[in-house]
Order: structure tokens, then C-alpha cells, then sequence
């Protein structure tokens, strides 16, 4: 499981670099002709933007992996001990849930793009690569958090079981 997880971070990592980079080239390049060149080359707005799309989404499941993603965790700062626990499991259970209900709706999605065969205005790139950062995203945030849980709730279990064999 720990080799997946980390498989699943470093194409995470990798998509982030990529991405960042063609961003922030196309950006650059765009501003540069818009001053000097003045050049009709509309289609290094489209990069940056569809590369900033994967960058969010992908962004999304590093920041739910590493705790970094904005939370409203007034109750669970209330509460202590397994109660706590289990309500974090139940959290991360909603989580993998509607991620699992996304990464559905959004195969239907990709698959109607690849019938259709739209293409992108400017770059003329199948629209099956921009909406496919949802099936990639969500894909993974399904794996990683569901293995979350599994984890939280593995870790729940053995220590209850370890309180109630030294209690016998």
C-alpha cells in the first residue's frame, strides 16, 4: 500500500513540475509578445490556463494529504481522545465519498469529450486532456484519502484492542 501511495505522490509531483513550468513559460512568453512582439498568438493563454487547472485539482489532494487544505474543525478541536478519531474517520469518509461520486461523473464526462471530439479554440487539443485532470485528480484523491481512513480507522481498532487486552 505505502509503494502506491508513494507512486501515486511522485505522479502528483511530477504533474505539478510539468505543469508549473509550461505556466509560468507560456505566461512569461504571452507577456513578452504582448509588449514587444505584438504577435496574434492566442494560444498561450490557453496552455496557462489549462495548466493551472491541473494545478488546482492536483493541488487539491496534496493539500488534503498533508492537512494544508482550509477546514472548519471547531468540533473536532472540542473533542479528545477516540471520539475524536472517529470523527476525523467519518470526515475523510465523506471526502473519499463525494471524490469517488466526482471521479464517476467526471469518466462520463471524458468520455462524452473523446465521442465528440471537441477541440480546444486555440491549441486545437482534444478537450479529453483538460477535463481529464478531473478523472486524475479525483481518481487519486479517492485512492489516497480511502487509504487514509483505512489507516485512521486500522490504527482506531488496534488501539482499542491493546486498552482492552491490558485491562483483562
Amino acid at each position: 500500500m505505502k509503494k502506491i501511495l508513494s507512486f501515486l505522490q511522485q505522479v502528483e509531483n511530477g504533474i505539478m513540475v510539468v505543469t508549473f513550468t509550461i505556466m509560468v513559460l507560456t505566461s512569461f512568453a504571452q507577456v513578452v509578445n504582448r509588449n514587444f512582439f505584438k504577435l496574434p498568438i492566442s494560444w498561450f493563454e490557453e496552455a496557462a490556463v489549462y495548466c493551472m487547472i491541473y494545478m488546482v485539482l492536483i493541488g487539491t489532494e496534496i493539500g488534503l494529504r498533508d492537512g494544508t487544505q482550509i477546514a472548519v474543525t471547531a468540533l473536532v478541536d472540542k473533542l479528545k481522545g477516540r471520539g475524536k478519531k472517529w470523527i476525523q474517520i467519518i470526515s475523510k469518509t465523506i471526502v473519499v465519498i463525494f471524490s469517488a461520486a466526482i471521479c464517476i461523473n467526471s469518466v462520463e464526462i471524458l468520455n462524452l469529450q473523446v465521442k465528440t471530439g471537441q477541440t480546444s479554440p486555440a491549441l486545437h487539443l482534444p478537450m479529453s486532456i483538460p477535463y481529464g485532470a478531473l478523472v486524475i485528480s479525483f481518481a487519486i484523491i479517492t485512492l489516497v484519502q480511502g487509504a487514509t481512513v483505512i489507516g485512521m480507522a486500522a490504527n482506531v481498532l488496534q488501539n482499542k484492542a491493546k486498552e482492552s487486552g491490558g485491562q483483562s
